[in-house]
């Protein structure tokens, strides 16, 4: 009964639609044939007769007796490089000396790519799928009459986004440079912070359909051998047609898919993908997205802010409790209302308390309505917001908010102060961004809670998220590190930002291969420095 309703779900798969896929995926690949016609015909059989795929023949060699060809996608490649690196010298500047009947096959595609192509990036491809693949990667092949062998030429050249700052995580102080949808950009931006030899790119692809490039960015040496195998583990075990981007990785490989508490770390600044792949972690790139995946995650990353390191310590840890403090008034201070109107009036202060009743005479509805209609309310206008255009959002989110809350209130429909409440709820919310989501939900929890049970349910649920939080694992790593287990040497990152001269080590709840991030005694000071 069980497996039938998965069926209809969609969660279960028969084995039979899983050996299909087996099958598929280690079919055996298309060798090459010496006769050019038919691999052009097989190459046209497996890309169709889209309009995109080129496919130039031409005559190549000294007297131009020898037939070629060269396939590649129109858009994914620069015209000017296939002309000028390409076509120029096998057409015109490809000196062979074909005066003996029988040609050397063997030698004619290693002289091709030493002698003839200015191109840098030359690799053999040896059958017919990896001439496809390379092609829709965007590369140009080239295929000769009588070779059992083709060349692959880097010749991208597609159209990109250009560097804008980063728009979800907006910095004072700092770089202002974010990722783009081009994965070479992106590795770039990296290794233009991160000039250490041992700063390491592993690449794998990913989707049976889309085939998309996902690199595995790390330090040999800082980043531990063990996180990295664990990494391409669960890359490899992801069996689907599509990888459209990071957030499709993550979903994949994520510890525990049920809780609320993401376990991957996710960031568009180059900066903060370099700092935290410099305390030991692992980024995951993919080309399309401008957002780079950093594992393992520990909770308090959601408080941190790139700013916090390039501001002084004591404004840092300052800017942070406000954080803390305004991610509990998120998810607790329209619930706590709840729960005081509800079951405990005792507590508020008389004069308060007859203000509250005064402003709530002629309400229809009970406290928790009265807060569900505006956490709700609030979630469309956030929403509208988001998704109108960008002139447009900010106009509707403050107009929705003035108008229809101000209209409310004079139609009865709720309290001035349950407004006061969820305008406090709404700015507080927008502190800490990378927590919005899981604020919004906790949001909702809380305050159906408070309304069955009052602050009794809301102590159950928080000491339950909190049993949660202890018992959740992000890559091996528990995820309230360096709380819980206790590490006395990582505090100094957690509820206040020590100097940065007095973070010696990096963070030994993360598991770097080598803790020592700088030298010791480096206590700037009148004298020059601390005394050793």
């Amino acid at each position: 009964m069980f497996r039938l309703v998965a069926k209809k779900l969609g969660i279960w798969r028969s084995p039979k639609s899983k050996n299909q896929r087996e099958a598929e995926k280690n079919s055996s690949p298309i060798a090459l044939s010496r006769d050019l016609d038919d691999n052009l015909n097989d190459i046209r059989n497996i890309l169709g007769q889209s309009s995109d795929v080129i496919i130039h023949k031409m005559k190549i060699g000294s007297h131009g007796t020898l037939d070629a060809a060269i396939i590649y996608i129109d858009g994914l490649v620069e015209r000017n490089l296939v002309n000028q690196d390409l076509l120029r010298p096998l057409m015109f500047h490809m000196q062979m000396v074909e005066n003996e009947p029988e040609r050397n096959h063997s030698r004619l595609l290693e002289f091709i790519q030493t002698s003839v192509l200015t191109a840098g990036d030359v690799g053999p491809l040896k059958d017919i799928t990896s001439v496809t693949s390379a092609v829709l990667a965007g590369n140009t092949a080239i295929l000769v009459e009588g070779e059992t062998e083709a060349l692959g030429i880097n010749l991208r050249g597609w159209e990109n986004r250009s560097l804008e700052e980063a728009k979800n995580e907006s910095a004072i102080r700092g770089s202002r440079v974010g990722f783009n949808e081009t994965l070479r950009t992106n590795t770039a931006l990296l290794r233009r912070i991160i000039r250490d030899p041992g700063l390491t790119f592993d690449s794998v692809k990913i989707g049976q359909r889309t085939k998309t490039d996902v690199n595995i960015a790390y330090i040999k040496g800082i980043t531990k051998d063990s996180l990295i195998e664990e990494v391409k583990q669960r890359l490899k075990r992801i069996d689907t047609d599509a990888i459209l981007d990071v957030g499709y990785i993550e979903q994949f490989i994520e510890d525990k898919p049920s809780s609320f508490f993401s376990t991957i770390g996710n960031t568009e600044r180059p900066d903060v993908a370099a700092a935290r792949i410099m305390e030991g972690r692992a980024a995951i790139l993919v080309d399309g997205s401008p957002f780079a995946l950093t594992v393992p995650m520990v909770f308090i990353e959601g408080f941190q802010s790139p700013e916090d390191y390039y501001a002084r310590p004591y404004f840092a840890s300052l800017i942070r409790w406000i954080r803390f403090l305004s991610f509990e008034l998120s998810i607790y201070l329209p619930a706590v209302y709840v729960a005081l109107m509800a079951y405990h009036q005792e507590l508020f202060p008389t004069p308060l308390l007859i203000t509250v009743a005064a402003s709530r005479e002629g309400i229809p509805f009970p406290a928790v309505a009265e807060a569900l209609f505006m956490v709700v309310l609030f979630e469309i206008l956030r929403e509208a917001g988001l998704r109108m255009p960008r002139t447009l959002g900010q106009a509707v989110s403050i107009v929705g908010a003035l108008v229809i809350g101000q209209a409310a209130v004079s139609a009865g429909l709720v309290g001035a102060p349950m407004v006061v409440v969820l305008a406090t709820t709404a700015i507080a919310s927008f502190v800490s961004p990378s927590q919005a989501d899981l604020g919004a939900i906790l949001r909702f929890i809380m305050v159906i809670v408070a309304g069955f049970l009052g602050m009794f349910g809301i102590v159950i649920v928080s000491l339950e998220l909190i049993s949660q939080l202890a018992a959740l694992r992000s890559f091996g790593i528990p995820y309230l590190s360096p709380i819980t287990p206790l590490n006395i040497g990582d505090l100094k990152d957690v509820f206040i930002r020590t100097p940065l001269w007095a973070m010696k080590n990096r963070p030994q709840s993360i598991g770097s291969a080598n803790s020592v991030r700088q030298a010791s005694g480096q206590q700037p000071g009148p004298d020059g420095g601390e005394k050793r």
